[in-house]
């Protein structure tokens, strides 16, 4: 697959979202890892990653996304991820993504969730 990913973000006083659409991969994920560390390096300690445009993580993917995830854990911050398909919330699950991110079913539920 050759799909390049698209990344946009939207800040929420507090809360960034990433949206993505394509193919998580090396090049996707290192779009999405360029867009959280500049997010991180302008203090944004909340990251919500909406995956809804994206039906395929990779395993390296899944990689640069835990590397995302560690870096957060360093800053004392947060990241989620919301609107997964099925398949990719269970693989998160079985790498175990989701013991240091949490993921919730739109994001909705998630802004809800993270504003607590």
């Amino acid at each position: 697959m050759t799909e390049m990913l698209k990344v946009n973000v939207d800040r929420r006083g507090g809360l960034a979202v990433i949206y993505t659409e394509g193919y998580i991969n090396n090049q996707g994920g290192e779009e999405i890892a360029r867009a959280a560390y500049d997010l991180i390096s302008d203090d944004e300690k909340n990251l919500l990653l909406n995956l809804k445009g994206t039906k395929i993580v990779n395993s390296i993917g899944i990689s640069i996304l835990i590397e995302i995830i560690e870096k957060m854990l360093e800053i004392d911050g947060r990241l989620s991820f919301c609107c997964l398909t099925p398949t990719i919330e269970k693989t998160f699950h079985i790498m175990g993504l989701a013991q240091y991110a949490q993921i919730f079913p739109d994001e909705e539920s998630a802004v809800s969730g993270l504003s607590a």
